[in-house]
């Protein structure tokens, strides 16, 4: 199926074995919606309603989608473009009696979509959310404005995770300034709401954007005032802990990258204490913590540090089992393969890089890191694993 339509794709998988009334049924949406869709009417649709008409038609989602990974659409209702009018909407100041897009949902189908977009996230499949986050956050915002006085504080958070699953992947899709706008508009919902550690990790989310623009003093600075705000004090619940230890984790990643070696070495100490104390790995608010997440900072602060041979000595602490995400453990790949590289073990670099690709195609595509290792690489002998793989990646010469 070459053709870039979801409507084609629902019409050719529906095939003559049902009617689209069937297929609404089976799905659980309006037969409105497949009708629009099939007819080009709408380009997409929220997460759940793709999801649950996949479903029906016993295939995964990604096949409804087929859009080449992480190129921006020219299309005003799809993609990037799409995510971007979002974000940038002057609905609010036009006000002109017109209803805003998005259906607004049940707390139970937001809750559930939103979990589905951070799942879709942690799996490193930025393409699926590319061509689904527009219309989901519509949904979202369409469902925090209909939230009646009991429901209005956790429509609002459920919005800022939104939002924030927004920002993180726009961030991987090379979309730094609508990225950073995603996540200061996810705070700005979270106040709606009642979750003071959704706010302190959100916050720790920005310090982390902050890290990607080169800004380490001001991640730095924000994860560590951050972190005092919720700081865990006598018998505090694992939630706090968690969400306390990662901030830690997040200051002293900007620690590192500011060449403040020793503040960085004490941080990652600090948060290894915490994460001793909860005793495993856990996911609250979206965000990983514990001894593997611990495990795989050390290693990334050792190569940002260009401590190459320390970084390889503590990658023998990650856990055997590490409750990682995929988009995690790959990165921890590539931290690893990194510093082979730069230790002049080139075979060792590549089968650890072939690894991180067989693992995470997707990720891989979107990464800078496993581009500059391979590019490295490419300066010395070239076996052809090395040459195929440069391609793969889109490096040639």
């Amino acid at each position: 199926m070459g053709n870039t339509s979801i409507g084609v794709r629902i019409r050719e998988l529906r095939g003559r074995v049902i009617t689209q009334q069937q297929l609404a049924d089976r799905a659980g949406v309006s037969v409105d919606l497949v009708r629009k869709l099939e007819q080009g009417i709408r380009q997409t649709a929220s997460i759940g309603s793709l999801q649950r008409i996949a479903r029906a038609l016993d295939v995964d989602i990604s096949e409804l989608l087929g859009r080449p990974a992480g190129i921006p659409s020219t299309d005003p209702d799809a993609g990037i473009v799409a995510i971007r009018r979002v974000l940038t909407s002057v609905d609010d100041l036009i006000d002109d009696g017109d209803t805003p897009p998005g259906e607004a949902s049940t707390l139970v189908d937001a809750r559930r979509i939103v979990e589905y977009a951070w799942g879709a996230y942690w799996s490193g499949r930025y393409a699926l959310l590319s061509a689904v986050l527009a219309p989901t956050l519509h949904q979202l915002r369409a469902t925090a404005r209909a939230a009646n006085v009991g429901e209005r504080a956790a429509a609002a958070e459920l919005l800022a995770r939104g939002l924030w699953v927004t920002g993180c992947s726009l961030v991987h899709l090379g979309q730094h300034d609508a990225a950073f706008l995603a996540v200061r508009q996810a705070l700005t919902a979270a106040q709606d709401g009642s979750d003071e550690l959704l706010s302190a990790t959100l916050r720790g989310s920005v310090a982390w954007q902050l890290l990607g623009r080169g800004r380490y003093e001001e991640a730095r600075r924000l994860a560590v005032r951050t972190a005092e705000t919720i700081e865990p004090l006598g018998d505090a619940p694992a939630t706090r802990l968690s969400a306390y230890g990662s901030l830690v984790l997040t200051a002293a990643t900007a620690a590192a990258r500011d060449q403040r070696s020793a503040e960085a070495a004490h941080l990652v100490a600090q948060a290894d204490a915490v994460a001793r104390r909860i005793g495993h790995d856990r996911r609250d608010y979206e965000t990983y913590f514990g001894p593997s997440q611990v495990a795989m900072q050390r290693v990334d602060v050792a190569v940002v540090t260009e401590d190459y041979t320390t970084a390889l000595t503590v990658a023998r602490r990650m856990p055997r089992t590490p409750s990682l995400p995929l988009a995690s453990r790959a990165r921890h790949l590539a931290d690893r393969a990194l510093a082979h590289a730069r230790l002049g073990h080139q075979q060792q670099a590549l089968d650890i890089l072939l690894s991180a690709e067989r693992m995470a195609p997707d990720w891989m595509s979107h990464q800078t890191m496993p581009r500059r290792i391979v590019s490295e690489l490419l300066t010395r002998e070239r076996p052809s694993r090395l040459r195929g793989l440069a391609e793969r990646l889109g490096i040639f010469g």
